[in-house]
């Protein structure tokens, strides 16, 4: 294969009954036949560690005289606070970071950063996210240092080793590494998905010459500026390493990510084989061919220069991206609203005519569309609610067309009734060619309302709604002769579709996209959330998008019955479809598995009241699922696990006395607990108070030392008329999580020291009788024997085969100080 313009041997070997060729796919192989990751973990911190080292070692010694490589092992040791997830501080020792520096013989001031992880989440083999890229940029490093080429600047790849533990390795690189006041600026490889394209989704902040660098080397670009407003709205619950890079080391990037097939995301599915040898030439050739330009660019060296401003940038349909000055966009915009306003300015502004009130009817006619748009989302939300209420969510998730046939069809047949009762109750006597026109122009003057909000927002994403009216104006100026032309209305609807092109086919580009991403996180976005609700309010919006400039055909048509009837037919046979519970949600199918997530934990609580004493200890499996079908379908196979069991909160422990390993209580609220006997693992955790001190300002702080496996989770909550006033984490202020209380993600490599730790607690008056504060310790055992016991492997068993369980055992103890 050849990447950019430089040969690379060719390696052939066998991964399942397909054959697969190129070193990328070899390294991709090797990592992942390791195993599940997990930081901590032997398989993480040893023999990845050590395929990566021997890996570089051969590159070192294939390289070319021209360029110098050098490799450091770091372990770092650090804290921070995120306000990820409604906000918690994370806390790491001793945790792995592989970091290799290409540069010229004489060395390099600046460098660009090329950052990918190779640990992986428990029970997955990770290989889209993220061992593709580490192998990409494997062979990226092996192309650079052997290339006659010299470079400017330096290039520094950062194999890191704990970013599925809430970005910590990246935190640990940026804030300490002596290498990282060189960066200047950094590609972020990811994965949302299996396979693919990569998208480009995230970049800056500001620094406009980073994207146009991108547009200028890439071989197959492949980005949207409306993935990155919508990424950083939060709607999609997920960060990455740039995150950490932007706000930590106030470097600008580029976020890079594989989209497609999230349903098997972060499972065991997510192997080598289900990634093509396309999506690693390509991804290779576009890493290779950015860094390259990055590396040899005097923008590099004076980035501050280019600091300010967004950019415009979107792909038409993946062939290639355009970008311009977010300024640029502005004007452009304007000009098109000014275009606009002229056009329906002088319509508003003739003279009224005997026959024809033309401002009335566009007024009356934006209420009626508006009436329309209502109704169709009302009427989309009471099927979406009654499904869900029924138990029959998530139907769609392994036949995406249910929900068209369902919910886009029952919009569609919405909208076109609305109009058709206008059409024959109030506009009695107008003429069809002028109803048509006024609507036309009504969709023209919503379409570009928008545009006016988004642009004085400041999205650049506003470029969509400029393409929907700059467009259709151009057409409608064009056709609007034909269709005064007695009998020439065949060729008034050529030429109109035919200017409709473009809008039509980038919206209908954009909406795949939005579907390809959305659809799967909406199997996995917690039980508060009803999916059906989310996606009928999606396909509403893109129904009322979708037929906005054909409204005016149902004014031009002589009847919609047969439209109508049809719609209402598919949407009636789909419902009562769905409700008889004929499309199942999940799929075990090899080629194509769709599996409901679940997570098991096996799990020993013991809770103490003020004088150390054990109030409480019960022990069980504790189950919960992912989605929001909740066990509805889990019940048939494993009658135990049902809603007798269902947990309850434990209402004066934080975060409900439960070993939440993330603080995601808020998107999940239903939960089970099936009882089952103690677990007792080899590496016990231990947690004690070592000091407890009065401090000059009258607060109590207190210390505590704790040890056990890679991952445990600490939790605070402080008492009624106590609050607590800082502590020895983060930069030293508390960061609280959603609902008031106190979360710290702790995670360690291996030989990690005794985890000491402090926290000062403020009382107001009088101490309370019951104490100050309650805290909580989890362990996590995610490696290694004590990750298994004999209840918890017999009950996954059980499961079908289209439920994918991360399955682990966990200890969760509690203190009242």
């Amino acid at each position: 294969m050849e990447w950019g313009s430089e040969s690379v041997a060719v390696r052939r070997h066998r991964v399942g009954s397909e054959r697969r060729e190129g070193p990328a796919a070899d390294y991709l192989e090797h990592i992942t036949a390791f195993g599940p990751r997990t930081t901590g973990s032997p398989e993480n911190e040893i023999l990845t560690v050590q395929y990566l080292l021997e890996q570089i070692k051969l590159i070192e010694v294939q390289s070319s005289s021209l360029h110098k490589i050098s490799v450091d092992v770091q372990r770092p040791t650090g804290s921070f606070s995120i306000d990820f997830l409604g906000g918690f501080t994370s806390y790491y020792d001793n945790i792995t970071n592989v970091v290799v520096k290409l540069e010229p013989r004489d060395g390099a001031q600046h460098a660009v950063l090329a950052n990918c992880h190779f640990d992986s989440v428990p029970s997955s083999p990770g290989a889209s996210d993220d061992a593709v890229s580490c192998s990409v940029m494997l062979e990226v490093l092996r192309v650079l240092s052997t290339s006659s080429e010299a470079l400017q600047h330096a290039v520094v790849f950062l194999f890191n080793g704990a970013e599925e533990n809430v970005l910590q390795a990246s935190h640990g690189f940026i804030t300490q590494h002596p290498w990282a006041s060189l960066i200047r600026a950094f590609i972020n490889l990811e994965a949302a998905g299996v396979g693919g394209k990569e998208l480009v989704f995230q970049t800056g902040p500001e620094n406009p010459w980073l994207i146009q660098a991108y547009v200028s080397a890439a071989k197959h670009p492949f980005a949207s500026v409306v993935a990155q407003e919508v990424f950083q709205s939060g709607v999609i619950p997920s960060e990455t390493d740039f995150r950490i890079y932007r706000d930590f080391g106030s470097i600008p990037g580029i976020d890079l990510a594989f989209i497609e097939n999230g349903y098997i995301y972060h499972t065991k599915y997510d192997t080598a084989d289900r990634i093509s040898t396309d999506s690693i030439q390509r991804a290779g050739d576009n890493i290779l061919a950015v860094l390259k330009y990055l590396a040899t660019s005097d923008m590099l060296a004076f980035s501050s220069e280019y600091r300010h401003g967004k950019m415009v940038f979107f792909d038409v349909l993946g062939l290639f991206v355009i970008a311009y000055p977010s300024r640029v966009g502005s004007i452009i915009n304007y000009m098109v609203v000014m275009a606009v306003v002229l056009y329906l300015g002088k319509k508003l502004l003739q003279p009224k005519h005997k026959t024809v009130n033309y401002t009335k009817d566009f007024l009356c006619g934006l209420g009626i569309t508006f009436i329309s748009w209502f109704t169709s989302l009302v009427t989309v939300l009471i099927i979406a609610v009654f499904v869900s209420l029924i138990g029959q969510s998530l139907s769609w998730y392994n036949h995406f067309y249910v929900s068209i046939c369902l919910y886009g069809t029952a919009a569609a047949a919405k909208i076109i009734f609305i109009h058709t009762l206008a059409k024959r109750f109030y506009f009695v006597n107008a003429s069809d060619q002028y109803l048509g026109e006024v609507f036309f122009d009504i969709s023209l003057f919503v379409h570009c309302s928008f545009l006016v909000m988004f642009t004085y927002q400041g999205l650049c994403s506003a470029f969509i709604n400029a393409i929907w009216v700059a467009f259709p104006l151009l057409t409608k100026l064009c056709v609007h002769k034909e269709l005064k032309q007695h009998g020439a209305q065949g060729k008034f609807i050529v030429l109109y579709l035919l200017g409709m092109f473009i809008p039509y086919i980038y919206g209908l580009y954009l909406i795949w996209a939005v579907f390809e991403m959305f659809t799967p996180i909406l199997g996995r976005s917690g039980s508060e959330i009803p999916p059906d609700v989310a996606l009928a309010v999606i396909l509403a919006g893109c129904t009322m998008i979708l037929s906005s400039y054909f409204v005016n055909f149902i004014y031009l048509a002589r009847s919609t019955k047969k439209t109508m009837l049809t719609l209402t037919v598919v949407c009636a046979v789909t419902f009562l479809l769905v409700c008889s519970g004929t499309f199942f949600p999940y799929s075990s199918n090899p080629a194509n598995p769709k599996p409901k997530r679940m997570i098991l934990q096996h799990m020993t609580r013991t809770f103490h009241d003020l004088e150390g004493n054990i109030v409480k200890r019960d022990s069980g499996i504790w189950i919960n699922g992912f989605d929001y079908t909740g066990m509805s379908h889990i019940t048939p196979h494993i009658p135990e696990i049902n809603d007798t069991i269902r947990a309850h909160c434990e209402e004066n422990a934080p975060l409900c006395g439960f070993p939440w390993y993330l603080p995601v209580h808020f998107l999940i609220r239903k939960n089970w607990y099936l009882p089952a006997p103690d677990v007792s693992p080899r590496n016990p955790a231990h947690f004690r108070l070592i000091s407890k001190e009065q401090t000059p300002w009258d607060s109590l702080k207190l210390t505590f030392e704790a040890t056990g496996p890679s991952h445990m989770s600490f939790y605070v909550r402080a008492h009624k008329g106590a609050t607590l006033s800082q502590w020895s984490l983060g930069n030293g202020t508390p960061v609280a999580c959603k609902e008031g209380d106190y979360f710290v993600f702790y995670s360690h490599g291996l030989q990690a020291s005794v985890w000491q730790f402090w926290i000062e607690v403020q009382v107001s008056g009088e101490q309370p009788e019951g104490g100050m504060v309650t805290v909580a310790v989890a362990a996590h055992y995610h490696s290694g024997e004590d990750n298994r016991s004999s209840h918890l492997d017999a009950l996954k068993e059980k499961f079908p085969d289209w439920v994918f369980p991360f399955a682990w055992v966990c200890t969760y103890s509690l203190f009242v100080f």
